[in-house]
């Protein structure tokens, strides 16, 4: 079955999702004039800002505090054991793809986050939106929306939380020999269960609250040993950078296989590292309480740069100036990692990059509940219902440091692409409504207006926006 799994994945991945979402990414730069890049100064200043929304509850999550949501969830082990797989298979040109890929994408996390802004809804003094809600709202299809949701639930709440448990489990094998056959699985599992269900149990306030410490000094701390290493190899950059574009180019590599080509690799890993146009991050973004939702879609284009162009690259460096060479299914993943970080600090930075590990992977679980919470509530707001997910939730986690289930997460991966396809479709469809936001902030900003929105100014009754 895991064969049968893995031959879908190839063929969704490497040719329906890539066309998809590069052409989506490509079509949206185009229409909001490459908004990502020229209003990215904009989504800096709203970052800053301490103003409310259209209506103010008693506790607000602020647009800072989304952003770290979605950051959390974005990055995880990815960014640390994904570069360095993707480097071992495409080479050094897939970083060229990768980065290329953040700023395209970049327009589609704005299009879907701007969205989840306008058709988001309040519930108990909160805000709450996403994918499956302008699906019901906008398109007037809830069937398809609890489709999403359901999608969504399976891929991040269980799959990929059990990956993320994982990961931090087995970081600790480098530690203590014949790991996996002693005691210390099951107590890890059970720490992470109970740390992330201390969490989820405060609700979104308080995941906003962790998010908004731990991953501004995670992602810091990342880039930060990233800046060291280069400093230390800077007579080496300029050959680094080179052979980066060198490889990205490499047409005669391309045509001898596409499918493992620097270019399809290095696009594969931007946008599945980045989860720009996927459907996951406007979960977050529909929870900010903003003056404008045109301003928390430009604030999500952070977040996709943060994860692609910052830490991600503070990886590809990492790696590209130690000297160690990647190779695919022999050196790749945290065992490439480690063995660079070793040659290029020594032994302290593998030390680093198990508290990387654990810190990111950590942070992801608690931006991957808040995602699937939001579209447990979309389903059915029942608080039984909501309690007994919550512990599944903390199962999985527990369950997923003992093992690797690599069924669940070939699952995961496909339930996560036909969310992706779903979101995708539905974005374009609905992409005329966020352009029209968009043109309605800029004249505001261009007049000099204090920024103010209501759904009636592009057309849209029915909404929060009053």
């Amino acid at each position: 079955m895991n064969e049968v799994l893995t031959q879908i994945n190839d063929f969704m991945y490497t040719y329906v999702l890539i066309i998809l979402l590069v052409g989506v990414g490509v079509y949206f730069t185009v229409r909001t004039r490459g908004a990502q890049v020229r209003l990215l100064k904009d989504g800096i200043k709203s970052l800053m800002e301490k103003d409310g929304g259209p209506e103010k509850g008693e506790k607000k999550v602020s647009s800072f505090q989304a952003l770290m949501i979605s950051t959390a969830s974005r990055v995880g082990t990815g960014n640390i054991a994904g570069i360095a797989t993707a480097i071992a298979a495409g080479g050094p040109g897939a970083v060229f793809w990768m980065w290329l890929m953040a700023v395209i994408g970049g327009a589609s996390a704005f299009i879907e986050s701007t969205l989840a802004q306008i058709y988001k809804v309040k519930e108990n003094g909160q805000f709450r939106g996403g994918p499956s809600y302008y699906m019901e709202r906008a398109l007037g299809k809830r069937w398809l929306g609890i489709l999403f949701s359901i999608l969504l639930i399976l891929c991040f709440a269980y799959g990929f939380n059990g990956l993320q448990s994982y990961n931090m489990s087995s970081a600790l094998a480098y530690y203590i020999p014949d790991y996996s056959q002693t005691i210390f699985p099951l107590v890890v599992g059970l720490l992470l269960a109970v740390a992330t269900g201390l969490v989820i149990w405060g609700g979104v306030h308080r995941i906003g609250f962790i998010t908004s410490v731990l991953v501004p000094v995670m992602a810091t701390a990342y880039i930060l040993i990233g800046l060291i290493t280069m400093a230390l190899h800077i007579t080496e950059l300029p050959a680094v950078l080179e052979l980066i574009l060198q490889n990205a180019f490499d047409f005669n590599a391309i045509a001898g296989g596409l499918a493992g080509s620097a270019v399809v690799i290095g696009i594969k890993r931007g946008l599945f590292s980045n989860e720009a146009g996927m459907g996951s991050a406007p979960n977050a973004s529909a929870s900010a309480d903003v003056s404008h939702p045109v301003k928390q879609g430009l604030v999500q284009v952070i977040s996709v740069f943060i994860d692609t162009l910052l830490i991600c690259s503070s990886t590809a460096m990492m790696l590209l100036v130690s000297g160690v060479e990647g190779v695919s299914g022999v050196l790749d993943g945290i065992p490439y990692v480690q063995a660079a970080i070793s040659a290029n600090v020594g032994e302290w930075g593998i030390h680093f990059i198990t508290f990387s590990i654990f810190a990111f992977a950590f942070s992801s679980l608690v931006g991957n509940y808040y995602y699937a919470e939001s579209n447990i509530l979309f389903i059915k707001n029942n608080k039984k219902l909501l309690f007994a997910f919550r512990l599944t939730c903390v199962l999985a986690i527990f369950l997923g440091a003992q093992a690797d289930f690599a069924l669940v997460w070939n699952l995961a991966d496909i339930t996560m692409g036909f969310m992706a396809i779903v979101n995708i479709i539905v974005i374009f469809l609905l992409g005329k409504v966020a352009l029209k936001a968009l043109d309605h902030y800029e004249q505001q900003r261009r007049l000099g207006r204090p920024l103010t929105f209501r759904g009636e100014d592009i057309g849209i009754k029915d909404t929060v926006w009053k």
